[in-house]
């Protein structure tokens, strides 16, 4: 009886700390624009090219306290799926006023790589994966 009784609780420590796993940064993601599957690599980690495009561009007016009238933004300034949204239906005043003309497609998408593996409740402190 006490066999069987500690194989039910490896097995459900097993299956909760497999769900706990499931939480972490997503490795990847859905495009809508290109309707593909995009896998988080390298670039889109906090020192790979799309925090670097997001610094570079993004952060050269989206700053706190800005006299440009635009709105402070940080990675986890939205959700995953909110930067998503963000790059596929460009409705952002950036976007239409043309500010994103500076950045080729495959910018965009390193850019939004990033953003999306690093949004809004996407941090897991239980993961090795999200140490940085």
């Amino acid at each position: 009886m006490q066999k069987i009784i500690r194989i039910l609780v490896v097995t459900l420590a097993l299956i909760v700390g497999s769900a706990v796993m499931g939480q972490a940064s997503p490795v990847k993601r859905f495009d809508p624009g290109t309707q593909t599957c995009r896998i988080l690599g390298f670039d889109s980690m906090w020192w790979g090219d799309g925090a670097k495009i997001f610094q570079n561009n993004c952060k050269s007016c989206h700053y706190r306290n800005n006299d440009k009238g635009a709105k402070f933004l940080y990675a986890e300034s939205k959700s995953p799926e909110a930067w998503n949204r963000v790059f596929f239906k460009k409705y952002p005043q950036c976007a239409k006023d043309g500010s994103w003309g500076a950045l080729s497609v495959n910018d965009q998408l390193k850019l939004n790589d990033y953003l999306y593996r690093n949004g809004a409740n996407t941090y897991n402190p239980n993961s090795a994966a999200d140490c940085g």
